[in-house]
């Protein structure tokens, strides 16, 4: 069976449809169409069923799943093994949203090197969608992530619960948001805490995606924001940074993702690292 059939199966059902399917693969949706049909031919059943809804598996496409996993996985994990570097036993992936790398996983990689010197790894920043898809397909081995959406053959682990702080460049700015707000797109469960305590909020000049742009402009140009207390510490401290008194704070928590069974000699030994490095700077943090 040709794996990009099963890899194009998979991204359908990570998707939710065959268009969003389309977008992550870079084709048109009649090709996605058209490598589903050939798969249910090779298959001799039908595996997805739409409907306005989206897309959901049949009881065929149910049972195929974890044989296509298994197969992009095992193409995946050889590539792997086939492309580690000369001096290294076996190589590990992590993947993370960017304001979880600052000052966390960033920390974790020299610990691992120097755990496991024998063990090649692969850092990457990706949103969440990008993240579950490569742990689906096997080309991520850890992802760290906001939102995880749970998947068959994956194990979600609360990994630490993110104090999200409404700072300003500014000691009396008036009642957040204020004027020069900076909206960092921390994720849906932070947008609906968001809207829920700021009801007559009518949307930011200026909006970002990565809580680093957010931050590094409001200290370059004034401003205000919600981020992480862990990063902001430090310039709180300084007075570069001030909190509002009447600002609510709201937990955000973050997630470990890996497959069911990750390797032990490597995928376990990276797993064990982070959550002793999370501890750690939770311990200092607080």
């Amino acid at each position: 069976m040709d794996t990009e059939l099963a890899r194009t199966f998979l991204t359908v059902i990570a998707a939710g449809n065959f268009r969003n399917a389309a977008s992550r693969l870079f084709v048109t949706q009649s090709t996605v169409s058209a490598r589903i049909a050939a798969l249910e031919e090779q298959l001799g059943c039908s595996l997805f069923v739409r409907n306005k809804a989206g897309t959901a598996l049949t009881p065929a496409g149910r049972s195929f799943q974890p044989y296509a996993t298994t197969l992009v996985r095992t193409v995946e994990r050889a590539r792997h093994d086939i492309g580690v570097a000369m001096g290294f036993r076996a190589s590990v992936t992590i993947g993370g949203r960017f304001g979880l790398w600052d000052d966390l996983l960033f920390v974790c990689l020299p610990r691992i090197r120097s755990a496991v010197p024998d063990i090649a790894i692969r850092a990457e920043i990706a949103f969440e969608d990008e993240l579950i898809q490569g742990l689906i397909e096997g080309r991520t081995n850890i992802g760290v992530m906001y939102t995880p959406q749970s998947r068959p053959g994956l194990v979600v682990e609360p990994l630490l619960e993110e104090q999200l702080v409404y700072v300003t460049t500014s000691d009396d700015t008036p009642n957040p948001p204020g004027e020069n707000y900076v909206y960092i797109d921390w994720g849906p469960e932070f947008a609906s805490k968001h809207s829920a305590a700021f009801p007559d909020f009518l949307g930011p000049g200026l909006s970002a995606n990565i809580g680093w742009l957010g931050l590094n402009h409001i200290l370059a140009y004034g401003g205000s924001g919600y981020f992480p207390l862990r990063l902001v510490k430090n310039e709180l401290t300084a007075g570069r940074l001030h909190r509002h008194p009447g600002a609510p704070d709201f937990l955000l928590p973050a997630y470990m993702v890996y497959p069911v069974d990750p390797q032990p000699e490597a995928v376990g030994l990276v797993l064990r690292i982070v959550r002793e490095v999370t501890v750690e700077i939770l311990r200092q943090s607080a």
